[in-house]
């Protein structure tokens, strides 16, 4: 979809909602927020909650019902009891929850942008989320750091007795949450957007050398990866820290026979 007329669909989003008689609120999230279109490109979808009316919520799930431009949609796919991801016949998606305030009680609002709330649901879901934000326990760096390691050796060890798929699972995914937390809590950027929800979101422009080392690694086999990432945890976290797992490191590189010269640059 051109970006010029991300607009437009979201106005035809709106008018959709409110004309629909089991719908009371919507809100806009991620780049589809009104405060973020500043960072909408042509890969931008539509993220939003659709809020029912109490004991409304199978009704809005008959999402094709209601969507704006019904005739172009080729696929609605169900994530969830609630949750949706439709694509459009230009390859625009849109990706939401359709469901009760109840059955949104934990949602998670970052970067939102709330354009309809005919029942105060969406006002009462707001402070109860930022209630919940204040209330997280703060970032603990050194154990985030302890699991990258630990996630890397358990992922080699799969992929070494053949489990490649979840080895590379372990290693790709689980390893580079850990480490991207870690990184995120111990080094300063310039770039302040919140990323709570998803922290690898916009890290290589937080990020950007250390980002594109990480790619790096990420492009190799599985093994070859996994000791990128663990000599980018030594290099870009251990210096000048007391609390880095230092001896962890030691023992899953020891553990995979890892040469310490290579995973300790």
């Amino acid at each position: 979809m051109p970006v010029g007329s991300f607009d437009d669909l979201s106005a035809a989003l709106l008018e959709a909602v409110r004309a629909h008689p089991s719908a009371v609120g919507l809100v806009l999230l991620g780049s589809a927020a009104r405060s973020e279109a500043a960072r909408r490109d042509e890969w931008s979808d539509h993220d939003f909650f659709v809020i029912a009316a109490d004991g409304k919520g199978d009704e809005v799930r008959d999402v094709r019902a209601w969507l704006p431009d019904a005739h172009r949609i080729v696929s609605v796919a169900r994530e969830g009891a609630i949750g949706f991801a439709v694509l459009y016949d230009d390859g625009h998606l849109m990706e939401f929850a359709a469901a009760t305030g109840a059955e949104l009680g934990g949602a998670v609002l970052v970067h939102h942008d709330v354009v309809l709330d005919g029942d105060g649901t969406l006002a009462a879901m707001v402070e109860a989320a930022d209630r919940r934000a204040a209330a997280e326990p703060e970032a603990d760096p050194a154990n985030d750091t302890a699991l990258a390691l630990v996630k890397l050796m358990v992922g080699v060890g799969r992929a070494r007795r053949g489990e490649v798929l979840s080895g590379g699972e372990m290693v790709r995914q689980w390893a580079v949450k850990h480490l991207v937390l870690a990184i995120r809590a111990r080094i300063p950027t310039q770039v302040t957007t919140r990323e709570s929800i998803d922290p690898s979101r916009r890290f290589e422009k937080a990020y950007p050398e250390i980002g594109a080392r990480l790619t790096a690694a990420l492009a190799s086999p599985v093994e070859e990866a996994a000791r990128g990432l663990h000599a980018l945890a030594r290099d870009v976290l251990e210096p000048g820290w007391d609390a880095f797992p230092s001896r962890a490191a030691d023992v899953v590189a020891a553990r995979l026979g890892w040469d310490a010269a290579s995973t300790r640059r």
